[in-house]
């Protein structure tokens, strides 16, 4: 796999400055450049669903001699917690996965040194192209229809608390109709049957009736990047999707990379992050992950231009407005569905 020359570059840089360092600096400090400038391994922080491509650190091992250790610990908000709770003695050097509904609960807790947007997405309800074909129901376009009598009973979503998709749709909702209806909406998506799931992975591969799990509800709140899955994980070859994004339901989600506050590779991570931002790492995205890249040089592979949804125009909330309420919403969420 070819490295572009500016992460060569960036490499060579900071490792003359980390020598430089080590060479002037106390004993104590002397300590921590000489950790930096010659570690042979370096933690990343990811959830579960974190899985790159194969061999596709070995670039960077090849350019700095440390691999890429990857340790994955539960879902986002699982991730994040534990973050927070190890702020400043971290069990690793940088951090993957942090997105734009957590950002600044991560900021007040002072986790990150720095950060960088690294690739962004789309919750959105999904549905079972079939189903409603066969039922001769047209599918719902709109938040506005999952509320009327043709889809009761016909869409699953899951718990906002634990749930990273499951947050996405309802702050969805709150985004579209405003802080002072979103209520009400839940209280109608409750009396025309919706149905909570744990987690993403209940939701899509066991209760939807699209995907593997050949569940009762045609409606699913996934992911706009679930239909080329479907395509490349297929059993046997298919040319087209079974699924298909109601896009006006889509609420953005763009995940963070960043540098965890304690590590003691700081120049390391540094040189990390770029790698992860670099046009190799973000081209193998994907396909690997089913994210967005936000390297505007990496081209998407056809399967993803094809089928993948990325609205222009996305459902989105201020992070800052998302961490003052996230726990009043949620705890009113509770008191309608529960």
């Amino acid at each position: 796999m070819k490295y572009s020359r500016a992460l060569v570059a960036s490499i060579l840089l900071v490792i003359a400055s980390a020598c430089s360092s080590s060479s002037s600096n106390t004993s104590a400090d002397s300590t921590t450049a000489r950790n930096d400038a010659t570690p042979n391994e370096i933690t990343l922080l990811a959830y579960d669903a974190f899985t790159p491509k194969d061999g596709i650190f070995d670039a960077f091992t090849a350019a700095t001699g440390a691999t890429v250790k990857v340790v994955t610990g539960g879902d986002s908000g699982v991730l994040i917690s534990k973050a927070i709770l190890t702020a400043g003695t971290p069990e690793g050097d940088v951090l993957w996965g942090l997105d734009n509904t957590m950002l600044s609960r991560a900021q007040k807790a002072d986790v990150l040194t720095s950060y960088e947007p690294v690739d962004y997405g789309d919750i959105c309800v999904n549905y079972d192209k079939q189903w409603f074909v066969s039922h001769k129901i047209a599918p719902p376009t709109s938040l506005e229809d999952l509320i009327l009598p043709a889809y009761k009973g016909l869409l699953v979503t899951q718990d906002p608390v634990a749930s990273s998709p499951g947050l996405g749709f309802l702050l969805g909702t709150i985004a579209h109709f405003g802080t002072d209806d979103w209520q009400d909406y839940w209280t109608s998506l409750k009396t025309n049957g919706v149905h909570v799931s744990p987690d993403w992975t209940t939701a899509y591969t066991i209760d939807f009736s699209g995907s593997s799990g050949k569940g009762k509800y045609p409606l699913v709140v996934s992911y706009g990047s679930s239909p080329p899955a479907e395509v490349l994980y297929a059993e046997k070859p298919i040319d087209t999707p079974p699924t298909a994004v109601v896009e006006s339901t889509c609420f953005r989600q763009t995940e963070y990379v960043g540098a965890l506050r304690g590590t003691r590779n700081p120049n390391l991570a540094a040189l990390l992050i770029s790698y992860l931002l670099d046009v190799p790492f973000q081209e193998s995205m994907p396909l690997s992950l089913f994210v967005f890249p936000v390297n505007e040089k990496a081209t998407l592979p056809e399967l993803f231009t094809k089928f993948a949804v990325a609205p222009k125009t996305p459902l989105t909330l201020n992070p800052a407005d998302i961490e003052m309420n996230r726990d009043t919403w949620l705890n009113t969420w509770r008191d309608i569905i529960l």
